[in-house]
């Protein structure tokens, strides 16, 4: 199979198009025939060794944690799968070797796989993984967001941020999304009342709720929190997957959960929660696709389409 490797930590540079043999099928395994995986932000760290002290490294290493495509075999402790249906997965594992996403086959642990939205498209759908589980843990586990509260979301449009307002209004709350002035239409076609961040953001969201938001999620640190502590009533939650330690907020790091991710997908087939995609690359493009990732100047998820 066709697959992108390092061989080596590194930059985009690394990056190389190779051959790589079948992946195995196990016991309670899927092997998924890759039609688009998606690029986050912990790929690259990953990838540039920011987390060699903790995680094993086998090289060659295939990147790629999201992945959508479809069934090519199950094992026997995977049954609920079978040839032809159409899924998503989330592929990290405890150890980094030749196994993600970036790549025209990938075998998936069942646990980390769930059927793809049909609302969706393959593209669409490889975007989803991380940054839902992110959000749905956000959104629900950690703040308990409830009908009829108001949540102020910071980084609103972004890939987290913009699932996180999705999550919320469709558990009946009210958000107020913090985003650039470029991206309030697209807050506002989502549902969110639009705020810009800088000088004034409390005057602002106070305008909105008077009384206070009754939580706050920040997906993009920097003093977020600190910037909009004015904001909050008085017993307001916290959480933030970019800032840890901030006193008061619960920091939240995606793990894998079949029933989050299956919450994720039921919420994307009832039409309540949409993905936006800013860029698609072939997979022989994938160093060129994370150098475009890494300026921050695309809007929405950047996937590679695979076959």
């Amino acid at each position: 199979m066709k697959a992108v490797v390092y061989r080596r930590y590194g930059g985009p540079e690394v990056l190389e198009l190779t051959e790589l043999p079948e992946p195995k099928t196990h016991v309670d395994s899927v092997l998924i025939r890759v039609r688009a995986a998606g690029l986050n932000r912990a790929d690259a760290a990953i990838q540039a060794g920011a987390l060699d002290s903790a995680v094993e490294t086998f090289f060659p290493v295939v990147p790629g944690w999201d992945v959508a495509g479809v069934v090519e075999r199950s094992g026997p402790g995977a049954p609920e799968f079978t040839p032809g249906d159409e899924v998503i997965a989330y592929v990290r594992g405890d150890v980094q070797r030749a196994h993600g996403g970036f790549a025209e086959l990938v075998s998936a642990d069942v646990r980390t796989v769930a059927h793809k939205p049909s609302s969706m498209s393959f593209t669409e759908a490889a975007g989803l993984p991380l940054a839902a589980l992110t959000a749905y843990q956000g959104v629900v586990h950690a703040l308990a967001v409830r009908h009829g509260e108001s949540v102020l979301v910071h980084g609103a449009a972004g890939g987290v941020g913009s699932v996180a307002v999705q999550i919320a209004l469709a558990r009946g709350a009210r958000v107020v999304g913090v985003g650039g002035a470029d991206d309030h239409d697209y807050l506002r076609a989502l549902g969110a009342q639009a705020v810009s961040f800088g000088e004034g953001l409390t005057d602002r969201v106070l305008g909105l709720v008077p009384k206070g938001v009754d939580a706050v999620f920040d997906t993009v640190g920097g003093g977020a929190l600190a910037a909009s502590a004015g904001a909050v009533r008085s017993g307001g939650r916290l959480a933030s997957i970019a800032e840890p330690g901030v006193p008061g907020s619960t920091d939240v790091f995606a793990r894998m959960d079949r029933a989050d991710l299956t919450a994720v997908t039921a919420l994307a087939e009832a039409g309540l929660l949409t993905v936006r995609v800013g860029a698609v690359f072939p997979l022989e493009k994938a160093a060129e696709a994370q150098r475009a990732f890494a300026t921050g100047n695309i809007t929405g998820k950047v996937v590679l389409e695979i076959g």
